[in-house]
């Protein structure tokens, strides 16, 4: 197959929707596929606002078209709704090539975490944009629902992997993490308003709270709160090593559609404290079982009271957290994105 992928997220770019995307396009390749990556990289750029280090293609019309007529793709597979998804969308709908699309991002959540804006002037541009998709990929099943009941349709489950390889329980010890205040309690991810860090860094736990991840409100949250560490980006085998020198996983975001940092905390033996919202409902379950009780012992806990769940946490086994982190795998999570692309349903609709 002759697969253009068109994605506004990219490196230099540190996240799940990156290492989502590199993962599935090694396996790709693997495979005998051909792909064509239509990336920001490849076209003059701007800081997005209030975010300078994500970069938006500006214009990318006319040279994306360029692109994808050269390469001839059987399908476009449009990975965010920036000016590339945007701009890879009018092509199909022009040239009648089928695409489908994913929705990694609670994109109106976001804008409301930056703006007074109402989530509900969002979603009407969300169900444009997915509209005359071939199938719609989401990470989990109650994204799906949410999606289906927003009029986002059809969907398709496109779930998460980690690289075994380099996320397991047997790390050595971080330095940074080896002579301070225990337990050491870990959040990791893009530093910025929406993740709700402040809800984690306040939260009345003994210990030493430890951030690693950059982005646009560290400066502040650093002057803010002096006792914390904050280690800016780290990746591979390091970051590997920090999760498994951390005695529980914090994720404070209610905005994120998965978290695969839960994953990889997990499969370091790491158990995770959350809220209970969608993600790491999805993860780790309401009772900490798994989102079907399908496991005996829970390997993390959700709750309202976000210290409340990191004191439930710290009680956990960490075998437990490591054998169910381990069943998460990219070659899996690869052939739901083959079967999802290649699905037969036409969208009722292909109108721009």
């Amino acid at each position: 197959m002759r697969l253009a992928i068109a994605t506004d997220a990219w490196a230099p770019q540190v996240n799940g929707v990156v290492r989502t995307l590199n993962e599935t396009i090694r396996r790709l390749k693997a495979h005998g596929h051909e792909v064509e990556v239509i990336s920001p990289d490849r076209f003059t750029t701007i800081a997005c606002p209030g975010y300078p280090e994500i970069r938006l293609a500006l214009a990318p019309r006319f040279r994306l078209r360029k692109v994808l007529g050269a390469f001839k793709p059987d399908l476009v597979h449009i990975s965010t709704e920036g000016p590339i998804g945007w701009s890879a969308r009018a092509w199909c709908l022009k040239h009648k090539v089928p695409f489908t699309t994913a929705f990694h991002t609670r994109f109106p959540e976001y804008v409301a975490a930056r703006t007074n804006l109402s989530p509900d002037l969002i979603w009407p541009i969300m169900r444009r944009f997915h509209r005359g998709s071939r199938v719609v990929l989401t990470a989990t099943q109650s994204l799906r629902d949410e999606l289906e009941s927003r009029g986002i349709r059809p969907t398709r489950l496109w779930s998460r992997g980690i690289d075994h390889d380099i996320f397991h329980p047997q790390q050595d010890k971080h330095p940074a993490l080896q002579n301070i205040a225990k337990p050491v309690l870990l959040s990791v991810g893009r530093v910025a308003v929406e993740k709700n860090l402040e809800a984690f860094l306040d939260a009345d736990v003994p210990g030493t709270k430890v951030v690693v991840g950059d982005g646009p409100a560290r400066a502040m949250l650093e002057a803010q709160y002096p006792d914390a560490i904050f280690l800016g980006t780290r990746q591979g085998a390091e970051l590997a090593s920090i999760y498994a020198s951390a005695d529980v996983f914090v994720f404070p975001s209610k905005t994120d559609t998965f978290g695969l940092v839960i994953l990889e905390a997990l499969a370091c033996g790491t158990p995770v404290a959350g809220y209970p919202v969608q993600g790491p409902l999805d993860i780790i379950g309401v009772e900490g079982l798994g989102p079907n009780r399908e496991l005996k012992r829970p390997i993390g806990s959700l709750n309202e009271d976000l210290s409340q769940a990191i004191q439930d946490a710290l009680r956990l086994d960490r075998a437990d957290a490591a054998h169910y982190g381990a069943t998460f795998c990219w070659d899996a999570c690869t052939g739901q994105f083959l079967n999802g692309i290649t699905r037969t349903e036409m969208p009722e609709a292909l109108a721009a």
